[in-house]
């Protein structure tokens, strides 16, 4: 059964990616959007998907709105695309692991550069 949930979370992640890129035309849908992960419920029918957004906290507010209006077509074009018994109820969550990871990326940057001057 963990195999079909990786399995179709993978699944989920693809179609969802393609769908917000070709299919979703509103223009409160960052461009800057990366979907991280998809966790699926035991049963199959629930999946949290979990999005990054880079760009200020309106940018970030404004996209999960739009992700939130357009969740009833997203899904209804999973339906379509993979053809499975019961399409899952999908709820967007954002993650800000990347852009965290990108901070401490530049913190470290800065260190390291600060530590090559210090013993010039």
């Amino acid at each position: 059964m963990r195999q079909r949930q990786e399995r179709l979370s993978a699944l989920i992640r693809e179609e969802i990616s393609e769908i917000l890129l070709r299919r979703v035309k509103d223009p409160r849908i960052s461009s800057f959007l990366v979907i991280t992960e998809v966790k699926m419920s035991k049963d199959l029918r629930y999946a949290h998907i979990y999005v990054s957004v880079y760009g200020s906290k309106e940018e970030k507010e404004q996209t999960m709105k739009g992700l939130e209006s357009a969740k009833g077509f997203i899904r209804s074009e999973l339906g379509k695309d993979l053809r499975i018994r019961f399409v899952p109820e999908i709820f967007f969550e954002l993650d800000d692991s990347l852009e965290k990871g990108d901070r401490i990326l530049r913190k470290l940057k800065e260190l390291g550069l600060e530590d090559e001057q210090d013993s010039e």
